[in-house]
């Protein structure tokens, strides 16, 4: 059983983390490009900020977003804002989700995210630790994959490899760190292919921020994964 409580605490910290280390930066390394293309840093502190709120309105019975048009537009209008009021803004914003994780709930129930995608309740906080640790990473200013929480690496290997389970275009796949391992790709009998390599680079090859070169694969080529 998902412990919400408990990922709302790791959040707490992902985020106390994080502000610390943006706010050693200045305006000038704010506007630098980020490791996502297009996306300055701003951009990613501005999403951070934003999702936030948009993960309140599932908690709260609302749409995440209005629409995927007012998600950009609001992400490029709060890009380029100077640090402290970028800083200030994630600050409050999860401060906001953090008040409605802990309001009392059916953390049973079902909530819908973007896209019609729809999930249990208590692993919004999860989604939220996601959200905060990896894109401390892509801000690109010292914080790796490798510096997440064991615990994160293992749990978010788990979720992606769910979310690829059954897909048609990924071949049946086993997955290892050398301690766990998991399945993902289309239904068979038996994995095509096993994938085997350390955490942070399990979860940089799953999560788009890594080539997977550093994976030792068996069985044929590294599959390609559809775009989270």
């Amino acid at each position: 059983m998902i412990d919400h409580a408990h990922d709302l605490a790791r959040v707490r910290e992902a985020t106390d983390r994080l502000l610390t280390a943006v706010a050693a930066l200045d305006n000038a390394t704010l506007a630098e490009p980020s490791r996502l293309p297009g996306w300055s840093r701003g951009h990613v502190l501005a999403h951070l900020a934003r999702n936030a709120d948009a993960l309140v309105n599932v908690l709260q019975g609302r749409p995440m977003y209005a629409s995927a048009e007012v998600r950009d537009a609001d992400i490029e209008r709060d890009a380029p804002r100077p640090l402290e009021v970028q800083v200030a803004d994630v600050r409050e914003s999860a401060a906001r989700f953090q008040a409605a994780g802990d309001a009392p709930a059916d953390w049973t129930r079902t909530v819908e995210l973007r896209n019609g995608v729809t999930d249990s309740a208590s692993r919004v906080p999860f989604r939220r630790w996601a959200e905060v640790g990896l894109h401390h990473v892509d801000l690109g200013i010292g914080y790796e994959l490798e510096d997440l929480p064991a615990e994160f690496l293992e749990r978010e290997t788990d979720f992606l490899a769910d979310r690829f389970s059954g897909h048609p275009g990924v071949p049946a796949t086993r997955l290892t760190d050398g301690t766990h391992a998991w399945t993902t790709g289309r239904a068979a009998d038996e994995p095509e292919i096993t994938v085997t390599g350390r955490p942070a680079d399990l979860v940089g090859w799953l999560a788009g921020r890594r080539d997977g070169s550093a994976l030792e694969v068996r069985g044929g080529a590294l599959p390609k994964l559809p775009p989270l």
